[in-house]
């Protein structure tokens, strides 16, 4: 007898008991041909192979005829390769693979990318750069049929050629000297407009310069460079504060200066304007009567002379001389000059 004849033990599986797989197959194959009406034999065999066909084709389009879009996704649709359509987020329905095929983008992330370059700058120093550009996709058709691997290759070459070109432009003192915010503006700028010349489907939302400095072989050199820059920004604003404390003193003092002048001028021309008039005045009485004008003045002149005077004189030529005790005089009291003509009060020194 063989071994594999019914009721023989099978010496490859020892003395283990698994499920027969023939057996079972046949069972399946037997109730599919009763329910599509099916015999035993040979066109049992086709009916089985009938079933399974038809269960594979059911659960190939149930399963595979819709596709569910995220709030933050959008599905580009192929068919047989070819783009037909954008399904927005939700349930969508489509004919199942290969037919059609759904390729989900995520519009509304924001992507990063992040990289270093060495370059020379327009005076031909070299300068190390630490960027990233933050970008998200604007179409997603163009995304993913313009280029070639956007995230890891037009992204970053297209991002080194901008900032390759707005820092090779820019002279070394530029770049390090706080001037940060116009070349990353700059840069952007020619990245964005690199992107839509590649038709690429990308918004550049953000770059930012991370560290800009030389390179670290001359980096102690470049320092010193620095601190000569700050300490001269340093004395140019101490100087600016200086002056801005000095200028304003010496125009108020030129303004008081230039008034009191202007006020001595005034006195200077009333005064001479004055004496002149007294003169023309003078002149008219001393026409009039020459020798009492003379001697007006001279009484004038004399009582002007002596009113601080401690001591009395007597124009008598010696001949009527009175000695006063004038320092025991009342403050303000008259003293008599005798004359042979005329005797006349004129004011004594002393206090006013």
């Amino acid at each position: 007898m063989a071994w594999n004849e019914p009721g023989k033990r099978d010496p490859w599986r020892g003395n283990q008991k698994g499920p027969d797989m023939e057996d079972a197959l046949r069972r399946l194959r037997e109730r599919f041909g009763n329910l599509f009406g099916g015999g035993g034999g040979n066109g049992g065999g086709s009916g089985g192979i009938l079933v399974a066909v038809i269960a594979i084709l059911l659960a190939w389009l149930l399963l595979d005829s819709w596709s569910v879009i995220n709030a933050r996704d959008v599905g580009v649709v192929q068919r047989f390769g070819k783009k037909t359509r954008i399904m927005s987020p939700g349930f969508n329905l489509k004919w199942p693979r290969p037919i059609e095929t759904v390729t989900k983008v995520k519009i509304k992330d924001v992507r990063l990318l992040a990289d270093s370059v060495r370059m020379l700058t327009m005076d031909e120093n070299i300068v190390s750069i630490d960027f990233n550009v933050q970008y998200q996709v604007s179409d997603a058709e163009k995304f993913l049929f313009r280029v070639k691997d956007v995230d890891n290759l037009t992204v970053k070459q297209a991002a080194e050629s901008a900032v390759r070109q707005v820092i090779g432009g820019s002279a070394m003192d530029t770049i390090l000297s706080g001037q940060g915010a116009e070349l990353v503006a700059e840069t952007k700028k020619v990245l964005q407009a690199t992107l839509d010349s590649y038709d690429a489907g990308i918004a550049v939302t953000e770059v930012n310069f991370q560290s800009v400095a030389p390179p670290h072989e001359v980096k102690d050199a470049f320092d010193d460079v620095t601190n000569a820059r700050e300490n001269k920004q340093q004395i140019e604003n101490e100087a600016q504060a200086y002056a801005n404390k000095i200028v304003p003193e010496a125009r108020g003092e030129a303004a008081r200066i230039k008034a009191q002048a202007e006020g001595y001028r005034a006195e200077r021309i009333a005064r001479a304007e004055g004496d002149a008039d007294r003169f023309n005045q003078l002149v008219a009485q001393y026409k009039a009567a020459p020798e009492v004008t003379r001697r007006r003045l001279y009484l004038e002149t004399m009582q002007q002379v002596l009113k601080d005077s401690v001591k009395v004189i007597d124009s008598g030529n010696g001949r009527n001389l009175i000695n006063l005790p004038v320092d025991k005089l009342a403050p303000g009291a008259g003293v008599l000059l005798q004359n042979p003509d005329e005797t006349t009060r004129a004011a004594r020194g002393g206090q006013q």
